[in-house]
This record gives C-alpha cells, structure tokens and sequence, in this order.
C-alpha cells in the first residue's frame, strides 16, 4: 500500500470515499453525539431531580417552613404549624375517606378526582 501526500505535505489516504459513505460515518457519527447528548441529560435531570428533593423535602408548598407528620386516623399526614396547611401524601386522602362513611362529604369529594 503506498501514501498519497497532498499539497501541504500531509499523508492521505489512497482511497476516496463516494457521497454514500461519507453520508454513512457522519449519520454514525451523529448518532453517537446523539446518545452521548441523551445520556449527559438524563444524568443531570437526575441530578436536579435529587438536588431539588433535598431541598423542599419537608416544606410547605405553600409558605416553604418545615412539614410535621401528624396522626390523623391512624393516617400520616404532614402539617404546616406556620400556615395552617395540611398535606396529603399520595393515598392518604383515599385513606381517610376509606375510614368515613361511604355518603360522607370527604368521600364525595376524592370521588371527582378517580
């Protein structure tokens, strides 16, 4: 095999490359940008994902002080002693319209939202 040096003095290859193959490694080469872009951003949602909860776990949405769990039922919820807010983690509110009566206003109200 033997090498082509251009003007500048500079090996090349023997070989050209036609349009189609060309096309190819750089469709390649994209497609490996592509998956190394992907994964560059699943690593930082993730990362932002876990900053955030570390931050506001524990918060009030509302006025941002600390949460305290309560028992109300037999059921954790987390109140606010700042605001007076009251908020239910995913299920609790099915819980505690479980424990009511079935024509109570608490289980007309989480019937909206099935």
């Amino acid at each position: 095999m033997y090498a082509v040096i251009n003007k500048e003095g500079l090996a090349m290859s023997p070989f050209i490359r036609s349009d189609k193959e060309e096309e190819y490694f750089l469709r390649k080469e994209a497609e490996k940008l592509k998956k190394m872009a992907e994964k560059r951003r699943a690593e930082t949602e993730a990362a932002e994902r876990e900053e955030l909860k570390k931050l506001h776990y524990m918060r009030c949405p509302k006025c941002g002080m600390e949460l305290q769990e309560i028992e109300f039922q037999s059921i954790h919820i987390d109140k606010c002693f700042s605001c007076g807010g009251v908020w239910l983690d995913d299920g609790e509110l099915d819980a505690v319209a479980k424990k009511e009566d079935e024509n109570g206003v608490l289980s007309r109200f989480t019937s909206i939202f099935r």
